[in-house]
């Protein structure tokens, strides 16, 4: 065991998330950092984290039917371990249990905790024996428990989902959210077509297939040895189909001035820019100095020009732009991100039922902020990527009650026609990933500003 093995570089990430940090940024560091060099040992890592994330209320009631104590009193390092263990053994079929076992506890010792060696063997070695037998809860029977453990959600948001959905919808929406993310591109249209982007690919050996609903959207079915084509020249950027339908929402047209809120790591905004075949002036904003350097950096590889950016802190009015000087802004809020779980596993482990409503207040002063920046006729689109209640409609409906000088749109009157399944029955955007193609959660409303009269 050296700083290459997959499985101590993921109990390693493990353990930084479990400090705060992000798992992609963390992933993202380590794939940097050149230890682990070998691709296949890069996708193991991803999967062992990313899986172990997913799938940890799974793979904590499986590990407590053998513990003779609360898991909850392991030290956290041995708790990381088996689970790392628990979900090679439970999720992954290509790695043989007795091998899963053994690298767990060469692990353990290798990172001086020979100590808890009897005990991780142990509770792995009466998994593996007693999995036929391993029973977990049945919808039908136990709708919330099945939630809970055969599906991975904490109690709070099971509860939430099952009051809104229903229990066969909730296992839908659970089961959806444990599924891995496809890996989906936005093609660069300043650049390439998807038809002849999708012609490369095919000639590289990947296999892939268009979006169904983003017309600039590739999904990545597999991958070939090699990279995907026109990485460094920008034909392509990394971005799911829900995220891809936002900018289209805001129809962004040349000679218009654009307004992206909290706009990094800049996918809509470069996304903006092309639509407005780089004729458009774009105020980019965003809180964090060094995230919106990214912003800049996508933008030079795409060749996305007029693209102003700035840091801000939008729960202050931006004293640099003029009221009424913006013929769209685009409010990409801050959210619970719970209808990205998928992506970013640890969410569904640090969110509470306190931040829905501290966010939601957020989310209100972000859009009385800019709303002042509209000019009549002029459009304001809010968008998150999540799901729940408190930051999506609530939100639409205070913000108009307040600001009677907005009217809401509805979005099916200009979207195709095939886009229609993606809205309600108020003309929202709203995502799922098991209704709709396995695109990521989001919503949207689109307001027009009322002439001056």
């Amino acid at each position: 065991m050296n700083s290459s093995d997959p499985r101590r570089a993921a109990y390693h990430i493990l353990h930084q998330v479990e400090g705060g940090a992000y798992a992609d940024l963390a992933l993202d560091a380590l794939l940097r950092g050149g230890d682990l060099t070998d691709s296949r040992d890069q996708r193991l890592c991803t999967e062992l984290v990313y899986g172990v994330l997913r799938q940890r209320g799974r793979l904590d009631y499986a590990l407590a039917r053998f513990c003779s104590r609360p898991l909850a009193k392991l030290e956290p390092a041995v708790l990381h371990l088996l689970r790392l263990g628990a979900y090679q053994i439970l999720c992954l079929d290509r790695i043989p249990a007795h091998a899963a076992v053994h690298a767990t506890v060469e692990l353990t010792r290798q990172l001086g905790l020979q100590r808890a060696t009897g005990l991780v063997n142990g509770i792995l070695r009466n998994l593996v024996r007693q999995l036929e037998s391993l029973a977990w809860p049945e919808l039908e029977q136990d709708p919330l428990a099945h939630l809970v453990h055969a599906q991975s959600l904490p109690r709070w948001l099971a509860e939430r989902w099952l009051r809104r959905y229903g229990s066969d919808e909730a296992a839908a929406l659970g089961r959806g959210m444990l599924d891995q993310a496809p890996t989906t591109l936005r093609v660069n249209t300043l650049k390439t077509t998807r038809e002849t982007y999708l012609d490369a690919l095919a000639e590289a050996g990947h296999e892939a297939l268009p979006t169904h609903f983003a017309p600039d959207g590739v999904i990545i079915r597999q991958r070939a040895d090699q990279p995907l084509p026109g990485d460094a020249e920008g034909l392509y950027q990394i971005q799911d189909e829900a995220s891809q339908l936002i900018a289209h929402l805001l129809q962004p047209q040349p000679r218009e001035t654009i307004l992206d809120a909290c706009a990094a790591p800049g996918g809509k905004t470069t996304h903006i820019a092309a639509l407005a075949e780089n004729g458009a002036q774009i105020q980019a904003i965003d809180l964090h100095p060094h995230r919106l350097k990214l912003l800049q950096s996508g933008a030079r590889r795409l060749g996305c020009t007029g693209i102003t950016a700035r840091p801000w802190d939008l729960s202050r009015r931006p004293d640099f732009l003029s009221a009424e000087s913006c013929d769209r802004v685009l409010v990409d809020a801050p959210c619970s991100g719970l209808g990205v779980l998928r992506r970013n596993p640890e969410l569904r482990w640090r969110r509470r039922p306190d931040d829905l409503h501290r966010l939601a207040r957020l989310q209100q002063a972000l859009l009385a902020n800019l709303a002042t920046l509209v000019r009549p006729d002029g459009v304001l689109l809010y968008s998150v990527c999540t799901i729940t209640p408190e930051e999506t409609e609530q939100v639409v409906d205070a913000f108009l009650a307040a600001h009677p000088q907005f009217i809401r749109e509805d979005l099916r009157d200009t979207a195709p026609a095939a886009w229609n399944v993606l809205f309600d029955e108020t003309g929202a955007l709203r995502t799922l990933p098991h209704r709709h193609a396995g695109m990521d959660g989001f919503y949207a409303v689109r307001m027009r500003r009322k002439e001056n009269r």
